[in-house]
C-alpha cells in the first residue's frame, strides 16, 4: 500500500463534544468510507467517501495538531465513521492518539467482526471504549441496510453471524467501556425488531437510542417518513427496558 499521506481529505473534525464520548471531554474524527448504506443516513459524503460540499473534510495532519494543540485539555478522542474498520488511516489515528495519552473511543457498525477482534487484541490500537450500531433486527440487514451491490445482500445468515461475533467481542469489555446505539427509524425500528436485537446484546449493556431525523438520508424516501413522536419513542424505550434495563434516549 502507498504512503499515507497525512495532508489529503480525510473526515470531519469535531474539536470538542461532551457527547461523543460518554462521560469524557473529548474530539471526534469522522473518517469518510463506510460499507453499508442505511437508507436514512444523512451524512452522504462521508459514506460514500467524497466531499459533497456540505461537510468540508479535513486532513489528518488537521486533527494531530489540534490534538496536540489540545492535550492535557481533552481527555479523549472518538473514531467514527462511515466505519473506520475500513479506513487505512484509523490505525495512524489510534496510535498518534495514545501516544499523545488520549483515550480513544472507537465506533463501528458491528459487521466486520474479524477487523474489530484485530483491534481489541493489538495492545497499540486497544479502543479504551467501544460503541457498536444495531439498526434493525439482524435477520434484516440482508435486505434493508446493506447495499445491492454488496455480495452480502439477501445473505441474512451472514449478518446474523457478524453481528453476534462483534456484540460478543464489544460485551467481553466491563459494563462502563461499551454501548450500543439505535436510530429510531419507524420502518426498522418496531417492537418486533426491539426483541431481535436484544437477543444479541448482554443483560448489562447500556442501549442509546436516538431520534430519527428525515432530512438528507440517502434514499430520499425515507425524507417522507415521519420520526416517532414524544410518546411513541417513549413506549419503544419502555419495551426495550424489558429486555435491556438500561435502555434511554440521549
Amino acid at each position: 500500500m502507498n504512503e499515507l499521506s497525512l495532508n489529503e481529505p480525510a473526515g470531519v473534525l469535531v474539536k470538542t463534544t461532551c457527547v461523543d464520548y460518554p462521560g469524557i471531554l473529548a474530539g471526534s474524527f469522522f473518517l469518510k468510507g463506510c460499507n453499508l448504506r442505511c437508507p436514512y443516513c444523512y451524512n452522504t459524503g462521508l459514506v460514500l467517501g467524497k466531499d459533497d460540499g456540505t461537510q468540508p473534510l479535513n486532513t489528518v495532519q488537521e486533527l494531530f495538531d489540534h490534538l496536540e494543540k489540545r492535550q492535557g485539555i481533552l481527555k479523549g478522542l472518538t473514531v467514527s465513521g462511515g466505519e473506520p474498520l475500513l479506513n487505512p488511516y484509523t490505525p495512524l489515528i489510534i496510535r498518534k492518539a495514545k501516544d499523545l495519552g488520549y483515550l480513544v473511543k472507537l465506533d463501528t457498525n458491528g459487521t466486520l467482526p474479524d477487523e474489530l477482534e484485530s483491534f481489541i487484541n493489538d495492545p497499540e490500537l486497544h479502543p479504551d471504549f467501544i460503541a457498536m450500531d444495531i439498526k434493525t433486527s439482524p435477520e434484516r440487514y440482508a435486505q434493508v441496510i446493506c447495499p445491492s451491490f454488496s455480495k452480502y445482500h439477501g445473505n441474512s445468515d451472514h449478518f446474523v453471524n457478524v453481528l453476534t461475533r462483534s456484540a460478543k467481542l464489544v460485551a467481553a469489555y466491563p459494563a462502563d467501556h461499551r454501548e450500543w446505539r439505535t436510530v429510531l427509524v419507524p420502518p426498522l425500528v418496531q417492537k418486533e425488531d426491539i426483541k431481535n436485537m436484544s437477543a444479541i446484546l448482554p443483560a448489562d449493556a447500556s442501549w442509546q437510542f436516538a431520534q430519527f431525523m428525515n432530512q438528507n438520508c440517502i434514499d430520499p424516501s425515507y425524507n417522507e417518513i415521519y420520526p416517532y413522536s414524544d410518546l411513541e419513542a417513549k413506549e419503544i424505550i419502555e419495551y426495550a427496558k424489558t429486555f435491556i434495563q438500561k435502555s434511554e434516549l440521549r
